[in-house]
């Protein structure tokens, strides 16, 4: 105890009080998490808040950005990562225009659906209620197979009356 001094013994005593505080931390954690499970809609708490975007929209905002940085006086290249997604988005966004875009939103506003679900739902465009369960798990024993099938069928009109 000498050898050290008062100064020395705390310094050590902090160090054990902060090495104690995140051990704490750390066990706080671990019980904290939830298992991470789409199909049952179970996400981190980073996405409570966060909003989804349809693969149009994204396309949307990318061909905005573009069409900005070509308006530019000085037009930028636009890098490698930005391209493959834009090219992304062209290949499979599968509404064109806002207008239809909104209406989908509106349409699959007007169900209880989770928003990982209605994202996945206007991204994938699933023909029958079938396939929608099978691509999104967390619809089984929530939707009836005709609730889903009209809300599909009204899907599809909205796609092939877009211009």
């Amino acid at each position: 105890r000498d050898r050290l001094g008062r100064a020395g013994w705390m310094v050590v005593l902090l160090s054990f009080h902060y090495y104690c505080e995140v051990i704490m931390a750390e066990v706080q954690c671990s019980t904290d998490t939830t298992e991470e499970d789409a199909t049952e809609l179970q996400f981190p708490k980073e996405f409570e808040k966060a909003e989804t975007l349809l693969i149009s929209e994204v396309q949307m905002l990318l061909e905005h950005r573009k069409q900005t940085n070509e308006n530019a006086e000085e037009e930028q290249e636009l890098n490698e990562r930005f391209m493959k997604t834009l090219n992304y988005c062209e290949r499979f966004s599968k509404f064109k225009n806002r207008t239809t875009i909104k209406a989908i939103r509106e349409l699959l506003n007007q169900k209880k659906l989770h928003k990982f679900e209605l994202a996945a739902l206007a991204n994938l465009c699933p023909e029958t209620p079938e396939e929608a369960k099978a691509l999104i798990p967390s619809l089984e024993g929530r939707f009836e197979d005709e609730e889903l099938r009209i809300l599909l069928e009204d899907m599809a009109t909205q796609r092939s009356f877009q211009c």
